[in-house]
């Protein structure tokens, strides 16, 4: 695999074509604008201090000054630490403690983080200009920390290997292509953010407008405005641009396709975005193994509802039943040059799940005659219910087909008679629970049908659109 100052040689290839426009600011900026700006941010980390290796925060809003440094840290050879702008002091200083963090870069409001000096970014221009540097495609580039869920953050050691190669197997598989424009609205700080469209498109040539968060009526102004091509959003998010009154009326003629990742699609948004004339493809990804490992085309999109479809190329993978066979249906491991490197100063949680090169995802999923894939939910949310294996994500999508809920999320809880029972959050309106169990009645085997009804205004849930199950478990508690 080649690998090199990826911005750098796109800036040599096509200086002139607009790589980066801000919603924020109105700013267009050229590949050859962005680069010089990137190289400033390089300068401006060597200025603190840092060497190659070093691990250098970052705590800012979806900005230009966010890319140019992000890539200005992939030239000085400094591993960037992305972190959340939701984030407490508490949690910034436990991972800046854990992965050695001396300095962290920020937009003007971060906390006082314990042994960190902090360090507004101020980009200037980079004198003299920066001299090439060879990579080590096995060098970290940046460490990227799961949101901590189920305990201790950890984080995600992503080599320059893992960059190129989920930049490279997504532009090919996807068939992404130069003229492509796509917005980002998710956080930078994510995978997703940096990894879905950012670096495949940079790759190619293509054009990336940055929105600094979510708003449903601008991110449909901008769509249309700017005439975006290929667009990525998580269930939440698609279900909120549903909503918007601009859904009915915006001009989607140029879209050639949009895709939803970060959780389960439910086939309802896919059909209602078929009716508006667009593709709703699903894709599939971890931190830990690149955020695109899956691929379909448009038509496949169509055939396979609910399917996140086909392994991309030079992506192995393995269903692993609870004896450790493979089997059709079991939890999902992948192989491949797109897999991390395992976890930054926790040795014992990098053995358990990463196997022989294989990362173990701790989602269950079925691959049918076609051999494509569909995610059944995650193994550890997965319950025992009177002997049956229950999965809370085939619950959800079936909820989601009643007309009267907008989102829903199963916990398991334990039960004297069944072992464990299904418990269900729901988000709606004009419908009381015995009318969701009437409902589940013709759809699932009764032992999935949860046997309590909570009703909410809404889920809790990440800036990546993932429910957090352990705030909803502390509510039953």
């Amino acid at each position: 695999m080649l690998a090199g100052d990826l911005l750098a040689e796109r800036a040599r290839i096509t200086p002139d074509r607009v790589a980066l426009i801000s919603v924020e600011t109105g700013e267009r900026l050229t590949y050859a604008q962005i680069n010089d700006r990137a190289n400033g941010a390089a300068a401006m980390i060597a200025g603190a201090g840092l060497r190659p290796g070093d691990r250098a925060g970052l705590l800012a809003a979806n900005s230009i000054d966010f890319i140019a440094f992000f890539f200005g840290a992939l030239k000085a050879g400094v591993i960037v630490v992305p972190l959340s702008t939701r984030a407490t002091a508490h949690e910034l200083s436990i991972i800046a403690a854990d992965c050695g963090m001396n300095v962290l870069f920020h937009d003007g409001s971060a906390p006082d983080v314990n042994g960190v000096t902090l360090t507004k970014l101020n980009i200037g221009p980079a004198t003299p200009p920066l001299p090439h540097r060879v990579i080590d495609l096995e060098s970290i580039a940046c460490l990227l920390y799961t949101s901590g869920t189920t305990g201790k953050p950890k984080g995600v050691m992503i080599p320059h290997r893992q960059l190129f190669a989920n930049g490279y197997n997504t532009a090919i598989n996807w068939g992404l292509r130069e003229d492509d424009i796509a917005p980002i609205f998710t956080p930078l700080y994510h995978a997703g953010g940096v990894a879905v469209f950012l670096i495949p498109l940079f790759l190619l040539g293509g054009t990336i407008v940055l929105h600094r968060g979510f708003d449903a009526e601008e991110v449909w102004e901008t769509i249309e405005r700017e005439r975006c091509t290929v667009v990525l959003g998580v269930p939440t998010i698609w279900k909120m641009l549903l909503d918007a009154p601009q859904f009915a009326t915006v001009d989607l003629q140029h879209v050639r396709w949009f895709i939803s990742g970060g959780a389960p699609l439910p086939v309802y948004l896919i059909d209602a975005y078929q009716q508006r004339g667009v593709t709703l493809k699903q894709g599939y990804g971890l931190t830990e193994v690149g955020v695109n490992c899956f691929t379909m085309t448009i038509e496949d999109a169509r055939n396979k509802p609910g399917s996140i479809g086909r392994p991309m190329m030079f992506t192995d993978v393995r269903l692993v039943d609870d004896a450790g066979s493979d089997a059709d249906t079991g939890e999902l491991w992948l192989r491949g040059p797109h897999v991390s490197s395992g976890y930054w100063n926790n040795p014992a949680a990098t053995a358990d799940a990463y196997v022989d090169g294989w990362f173990r995802t701790g989602d269950i999923a079925r691959r049918d005659d076609d051999g494509f894939f569909f995610i059944a939910g995650r193994r550890k949310e997965m319950f025992i219910s009177g002997g049956v294996n229950v999965y809370p994500a085939e619950v959800e999508s079936e909820l989601l087909q009643h007309p009267n809920v907008s989102d829903t999320a199963v916990i398991a809880v334990a039960d004297e008679t069944w072992g464990e029972v299904g418990v269900a959050f729901v988000v709606a309106h004009g419908v009381v629970d015995t009318e969701l169990v009437e409902f589940l009645g013709t759809r699932l085997t009764r032992y999935k049908i949860p046997r309590r009804f909570i009703f909410a205004e809404a889920l809790p849930r990440t800036p990546y659109g993932k429910v957090l199950k352990e705030e909803l478990r502390k509510q039953l508690a």
